[in-house]
């Protein structure tokens, strides 16, 4: 699944053809897509202008005119193909390999009044779309109880600490916890884990003191989440089997991994000569150096 830089960049990947724009024409070529589509979805955005394109956690919102909110998110294999007069097509969120375009997964078709077409096409269709109220977004279904953002301003060593102090489960358990901070997942956990040398079966609590202060390793941890989905979002994202950035072209940020899916590859660390292991929480791999990430 996409995380936070992936879709970011899918975000900076539309903004141009989009914002501002209105909806001359909507197709809506099946009635659901993970789940069923807003009643009168179509009809309902035809001739809506867009007056925002946001990012919170992994979902994109499309603010509209009339006060309503087009909610997105792209689930496993969902993807934008932008088609401009006279411009070759790009395709913010590409998908390659495994998995190429059929126009058969083109489910929803928006004509935008500039003459550019944004098509959502998804093979898989664990991705949606919503039509809510903008005012009080955070309280809806989607949104409700849902965390930080990591790049935001909020994250710090004494939030980190906050968050966890008293906590017992293994800390990258805590860092994917949805309700905690909002969009981080298993990949750029992994390698911001491995960047401030910490263990992810660590105790979550252990990144602050008795009485809840943050410890050194809190402040370094938030500044290395923050840098590594920077560094992930200016590569355009980490192309794991089907993705690549706006312009279609294939990202590259996998080749800065440290750590992620290089399982029994030698340490990068100068000088440490252990490798890479590898291990499952919660039906998920954890990759990590034993030597330069000790538990301790």
């Amino acid at each position: 699944m996409p995380e936070l830089p992936e879709v970011e960049t899918v975000r900076r990947g539309l903004e141009p053809a989009m914002l501002g724009e209105r909806f001359a024409k909507v197709d809506q070529n099946r009635p659901d897509l993970r789940f069923p589509l807003p009643e009168r979805f179509a009809e309902r955005l035809t001739g809506r202008r867009v007056e925002a394109l946001s990012r919170r956690a992994k979902y994109l919102i499309a603010d509209l005119d009339d006060g309503q909110a087009l909610v997105m998110h792209l689930g496993m294999s969902g993807r934008f193909i932008v088609e401009a007069p006279g411009t070759k097509p790009t395709e913010p969120g590409a998908y390659y390999n495994e998995i190429g375009r059929h126009l058969i997964h083109d489910h929803v078709v928006f004509h935008l009044g500039s003459g550019a077409r944004v098509t959502y096409n998804d093979v898989r269709r664990f991705g949606f779309m919503d039509l809510l109220p903008r005012a009080g977004l955070e309280t809806s279904k989607h949104f409700a109880g849902m965390g930080i953002e990591p790049l935001g301003n909020e994250l710090s060593g004494e939030l980190l600490a906050k968050l966890f102090s008293g906590k017992v489960a293994p800390l990258k358990a805590a860092l994917l916890d949805q309700r905690l901070i909002a969009g981080l997942g298993n990949i750029y956990v992994c390698e911001a884990l491995f960047r401030a040398g910490l263990h992810p079966e660590a105790e979550a609590g252990s990144l602050a003191t008795p009485t809840g202060k943050p410890r050194e390793k809190a402040h370094l941890l938030a500044g290395i989440i923050r840098e590594v989905l920077e560094e992930a979002i200016t590569a355009g994202g980490s192309t794991l089997r089907d993705f690549a950035h706006a312009d279609g072209s294939l990202g590259y940020f996998q080749h800065r991994f440290k750590v992620y899916d290089r399982e029994d590859e030698p340490c990068v660390t100068p000088g440490c000569g252990h490798l890479v292991r590898r291990l499952v929480q919660s039906g998920r791999s954890t990759f990590y150096c034993e030597s330069c990430q000790k538990r301790a």
